[in-house]
């Protein structure tokens, strides 16, 4: 069974940069293949890792359900499904991602979601490591996508309220019993002097601070210039403070 890390927070709080991040570290240690899963409707995880899609779960069920892509004969809508999940899978060097996609109808994710859940767990034995990219907010936790997992990492911005979002995950993760094992804060686009700011927000959240990462310009022109986060350099400082948490939680 794979070792699984998950990322999640609200929008905007570098949730994909830490995803990135950390499979360039893992990949970079020899800790590959990784099995990326890109579980926000947002889906840009591709673009940081440097890795082209071809389809997405959402989509390829919505060709399905509407008979655009009839059955096979002799198979079953599962047995399909799985084959489809499986054809799905975009590969890079050391990393295979797959991807959500949007709701299958209005505001729907349900079918979706149980499959992400499902073939993960099978997926995940082909890999000694995943990395899940959650989508903002606290659905995916409600409809246990996130489960099963040996860290989830809670991606804040530095603001009080970024801080305050990321303790109702902690709060949601207890209260729903969700099979976590490690659960840490993480602080991102940090500048000089506002971790002390934020002390007692992030005290009353009751979440351990694992570390936190520098906003760096680097990471803006990268994005401007459609470049793969995965191809920052290891002096980068975003390079390094993930790769102290990493270490940190023994992932390293």
């Amino acid at each position: 069974m794979a070792f699984t890390i998950a990322i999640a927070g609200k929008g905007g709080t570098g949730k994909t940069t830490l995803a990135a991040l950390l499979i360039k570290l893992l990949i970079e240690a020899g800790k590959g293949p990784v099995l990326a899963v890109d579980a926000d409707a947002n889906a840009n995880l591709n673009e940081a890792i440097g890795v082209e899609i071809e389809d997405t779960i959402a989509d390829m069920m919505a060709r399905i359900n509407n008979n655009i892509e009839p059955l096979p004969a002799g198979m079953t809508k599962d047995q399909y499904v799985e084959y489809k999940v499986h054809q799905s899978l975009a590969e890079g060097d050391d990393v295979d991602l797959l991807v959500m996609g949007g709701p299958e109808g209005p505001g729907c994710y349900c079918y979706v979601n149980n499959l992400v859940r499902g073939f993960m767990q099978e997926l995940s034995n082909n890999y000694p490591y995943v990395v899940m990219d959650n989508e903002a907010g606290l659905e995916h936790l409600s409809r246990r996508t996130t489960s099963n997992v040996d860290i989830l990492f809670v991606s804040s911005d530095a603001s009080a309220r970024g801080i305050r979002s990321a303790g109702r995950v902690k709060e949601l993760v207890d209260s729903l019993q969700l099979d976590i094992k490690k659960l840490y804060l993480v602080v991102s686009k940090v500048t000089e002097g506002t971790l002390e700011a934020l002390k007692e927000e992030i005290e009353r959240t009751g979440l351990e601070l694992i570390g936190s990462i520098p906003m760096d310009t680097q990471v803006f022109q990268y994005d401007l210039e459609s470049k793969p986060l995965i191809a920052l350099p290891g002096d980068s400082p975003v390079v390094a403070a993930v790769r102290e948490i990493m270490t940190k939680t023994g992932i390293l």
